[in-house]
C-alpha cells in the first residue's frame, strides 16, 4: 500500500507541476463557459421565455442546467489529464521499469488510477462551489444540504468512472502526440455527448441512443436533475405539464432510451457498469502490454 501511494503522489506532483497540462485540462471547460456567456445562454433563455413567458428564475435555470454539465465534463477532462502521465511514462520507458520492477504491476496501474482519482475529485469539488457561487450570484440558491451531499456523491461516482473509461483509451497510446490527438478529440465530442454545445433533442434518433450508451451523458442528467430541481419547479409552475417534461427531454435532463425513461437508479447502475467493465478491460490489456 505505501508503494501505491508513493506512485500516486509521484503521479499527482508530476501534473501539478505541469502548468500547461492542467491548463489544457481545463480548455473544454473555458470553451464552454465562453460559448454560453456569448449565445449558448441567451438562446437557450429565448427559448424558455417563448414557452412560460418572461417569468423569473429562468436565468438560475440556465446557470444550473449549464453548470452541470460542466461539472460532469470537469469529471472527464481533468481525469484524462492527470492519466497522461502514464503516456509520457510509457514513451520515455519509465513504465516498462516500472511493471519489471519488484513493484508488482497492478500498484502501477492503481497507483495512476489513484492519482486521477484524487485531482479529479477535488478539482470537481472546486469546481462544484464556483458554480454555486455563480448560480446564487445570477438570482438562484444553494442548494441544500441534501443536495450538496447528493452532487457529491454523484462527482465522485462521475469520476471514477470517467477515469476507469479513460485510462482504458490511454493505455493504447505510446507518445505525447497521440495523447494530444486523443485530448483534442475528447474535448471536442464531450460538449455534444453531454448535449452542452447542441440540446440533446434535437439529435436525429439514432445519435440520441449513441449518446445515451456513453456513461458521461449519464452523470451529465444525473447532475442536472438535482441542480435544476427548484427551478424547474419555480419556471414551470403553473404551465402545462408536457411543456415541462418537454424541456427536460429536449436539454438532457432526463435520457430516454426511445420511448422509455431511463430512471435514476439506471444511470447510477450505467456507471457501476462501466467502471467495472473498463477496469476489467484495462486488467487484460495490460497483460498483453508485457508481452508487446
Amino acid at each position: 500500500m505505501d508503494t501505491i501511494l508513493t506512485l500516486a503522489s509521484r503521479n499527482i506532483r508530476i501534473y501539478v507541476r505541469n502548468r500547461t497540462s492542467v491548463f489544457f485540462s481545463f480548455l473544454s471547460v473555458i470553451i464552454i463557459i465562453a460559448l454560453y456567456v456569448l449565445f449558448l445562454g441567451k438562446v437557450q433563455v429565448d427559448g424558455i421565455r417563448k414557452a412560460v413567458g418572461d417569468i423569473q428564475g429562468i436565468r438560475p435555470l440556465v446557470d444550473s442546467w449549464i453548470m452541470a454539465g460542466l461539472l460532469s465534463v470537469n469529471a472527464v477532462t481533468i481525469t484524462l489529464g492527470v492519466l497522461g502521465t502514464m503516456v509520457f511514462d510509457i514513451e520515455y520507458k519509465r513504465f516498462s521499469d516500472f511493471i519489471v520492477s519488484p513493484i508488482h504491476r497492478s500498484a502501477v496501474v492503481v497507483s495512476y488510477l489513484i492519482a486521477a482519482w484524487v485531482i479529479g475529485f477535488l478539482f470537481s469539488l472546486i469546481a462544484f462551489a464556483a458554480g454555486e457561487l455563480y448560480i446564487v450570484s445570477g438570482g438562484g440558491s444553494f442548494l441544500g444540504p441534501a443536495g450538496i451531499l447528493t452532487v457529491v456523491g454523484m462527482l465522485a461516482l462521475a469520476v471514477v468512472s470517467s477515469s476507469s473509461t479513460m485510462y482504458l483509451l490511454v493505455s493504447f497510446l505510446r507518445s505525447g502526440s497521440a495523447f494530444g490527438t486523443l485530448g483534442t478529440l475528447i474535448g471536442t465530442l464531450i460538449g455534444f455527448i453531454t448535449g452542452v454545445y447542441v440540446p440533446l433533442g434535437v439529435l436525429p434518433a439514432a445519435v440520441q441512443k449513441f449518446v445515451v450508451l456513453v456513461p458521461f451523458s449519464h452523470s451529465a442528467a444525473m447532475l442536472r436533475q438535482v441542480f435544476c430541481d427548484l427551478p424547474l419547479a419555480t419556471v414551470f409552475d403553473g404551465a402545462p405539464l408536457d411543456a415541462k417534461l418537454h424541456y427536460m427531454k429536449m436539454y438532457g435532463i432526463k435520457l430516454f432510451w426511445g420511448a422509455q425513461e431511463i430512471s435514476m437508479t439506471a444511470m447510477v447502475w450505467m456507471l457501476v457498469c462501466a467502471i467495472v467493465v473498463f477496469l476489467l478491460l484495462s486488467v487484460l490489456k495490460l497483460r498483453g502490454y508485457k508481452k508487446g
